[in-house]
């Protein structure tokens, strides 16, 4: 199991940069984009910029010797791609320089009650990772009820994950203090809890870390850090 986050009591901005994952995930982000977001991430210490596959290249060149890591989403952002197809996408994207993946479970197997396949889903990813990258499952619980979430983090912690997450920011919702305070009840302390989706400021940063949170999904990076209120992810 790789590691899960920071220590929760931290509170100086320094420390509370070190919980996030500044994010671009649009469709329309360009190089520029990822040149700045890079660029932004190195100066504040973030903990690794999240890009689409496409620009995990990129940012690997851009960010070499920095410290900063690379995450990149696979499955996404629906999560209804086959396994053979998630665990290639991550093999890679590994290969690309990502040392982070966050792929999205597939909520239509787990609605059906598929637990196996989804179970089976998420394990041949972390196959792929294993050695190689820390793996985080979106588990996109603006769709889900409580007990399902509390299923689909049961699934992660014995396919192997390392994280599990709230949300893609494509979909309904986003992350919420009560659902990180579930998943982390579930998961218990050694799985990674990453809150994703609708944290904009420094405020609501921490409401997650207190709840639970070990890592913060934001393209509000500095907003958050700087105590101002972004918009977007």
């Amino acid at each position: 199991m790789t590691t899960n986050g920071t220590n929760r009591t931290n509170r100086s901005p320094e420390s509370l940069a070190a919980y996030i994952d500044h994010t671009a995930l649009k469709p329309e982000t360009s190089r520029d984009d990822i040149v700045r977001l890079c660029e932004e991430a190195m100066q504040y210490r973030f903990a690794t910029v999240c890009v689409n596959p496409y620009w995990v290249k990129t940012a690997a060149g851009l960010l070499d010797g920095s410290g900063v890591g690379i995450t990149t989403v696979i499955g996404f952002p629906l999560g209804a791609t086959s396994t053979f197809a998630k665990a290639a996408e991550a093999r890679d994207a590994i290969a690309s320089g990502a040392t982070e993946i966050d792929m999205v479970l597939n909520v239509g197997a787990l609605k059906s009650g598929l637990y196996e396949e989804v179970e089976r889903d998420i394990a041949r990813v972390a196959e792929a990772c294993e050695g190689e990258a820390v793996l985080k499952v979106i588990l996109e619980t603006g769709l889900l009820s409580d007990e399902e979430k509390v299923k689909a983090c049961e699934l992660c912690v014995a396919a192997g994950a390392d994280f599990v997450k709230t949300s893609t920011g494509f979909g309904p919702g986003g992350a919420t203090a009560d659902d990180i305070a579930l998943m982390r009840r579930t998961v218990g302390p050694d799985v990674g809890v990453k809150a994703s989706g609708g944290v904009r400021d420094a405020k609501t940063a921490r409401a997650m870390i207190a709840a639970g949170a070990t890592r913060i999904g934001a393209s509000a990076s500095i907003a958050i850090v700087t105590g101002g209120t972004g918009e977007g992810y």
